[in-house]
């Protein structure tokens, strides 16, 4: 998976070339600045908390480079209809073309077609794309911090100060457009340098990036060094009620789901019975 992340990276800066060629910075600053207000993205998950209920943070996903093609019949607005009618908090879209098969479109039809707010999906490296996931009407972007170390994971005071520094400023640009940031980390290293950031959303990824193997442990054994302040999104390996059980009885009450509801034929509906 380190493979594949580092050749994601590499698509993704040809992407921003690309993008930049065809509309430039200067206008997709524009267009972020112009467009539709943003929802409250962090404040849809603390309700839902402090009303006693999961936060679930439900992904329109078509298919991934593991997994292959999850959905045959994708279509993002009724996916997303589909999800709030099922009580999901917010949403999460995958925008990523060439490894995950979405597209910014996907998430203006689901984020049209609801009423939740919306995180763009995909791996933003470079301010081009914080503007880009506010001009296509993300209220959230995603910052992953294995993104921003180097290939082989070295972490070190001087890796660490890098990254941070590229993460605190894609961080203050989403907020200055309004935006929230989940931060996503694999382990006590990552987690070390999330919670430099401000962002309260702290996603803990139960996915090992080397082995694919998961396991909910990833999430548990973190929880005692991350401060009340935070929000802890479980990610990956949600995949039975008893998932969802032991997760909450360790007080972590935000869930991002994608894989389990995509191949049922009503999302909503299986997002329903799994958080019953």
């Amino acid at each position: 998976m380190s493979d594949i992340l580092q050749k994601i990276l590499a698509t993704k800066r040809v992407e921003i070339e690309a993008a930049e060629a065809q509309l430039s910075r200067e206008d997709i600053v524009e267009e972020a600045r112009d467009g539709v207000p943003t929802r409250d993205f962090v404040g849809a998950i603390r309700n839902r908390i402090a009303a006693g209920n999961a936060a679930v943070i439900a992904e329109v996903k078509k298919a991934s480079p593991s997994k292959g093609v999850l959905r045959e019949h994708f279509v993002p607005a009724e996916i997303a209809q589909s999800y709030e009618r099922g009580g999901a908090a917010c949403l999460s879209v995958l925008t990523d073309r060439d490894y995950f098969q979405g597209s910014p479109e996907y998430l203006q039809q689901a984020r049209e077609a609801c009423s939740l707010p919306v995180l763009r999906k995909d791996f933003i490296i470079d301010t081009y794309q914080v503007f880009e996931a506010r001009a296509m009407g993300a209220d959230c972007i995603l910052l992953i911090v294995a993104a921003f170390l180097p290939p082989d994971g070295t972490v070190n005071s001087a890796t660490t100060r890098a990254a941070l520094s590229h993460l605190l400023e894609l961080e203050q640009l989403a907020h200055d457009l309004g935006m929230a940031v989940l931060v996503e980390v694999h382990g006590a290293e990552e987690l070390d340098i999330a919670l430099q950031m401000t962002t309260p959303l702290l996603g803990i990824n139960n996915r090992n990036l080397r082995t694919f193997e998961v396991s909910l442990d990833v999430t548990l054994s973190q929880l005692s060094r991350i401060p009340s302040d935070r929000i802890v999104v479980t990610e990956s390996g949600i995949l039975g009620a008893a998932d969802v059980q032991r997760m909450r009885s360790a007080d972590v009450h935000a869930f991002l789901v994608g894989e389990a509801f995509m191949r049922a034929d009503e999302p909503g509906t299986q997002l329903a019975a799994l958080f019953a």
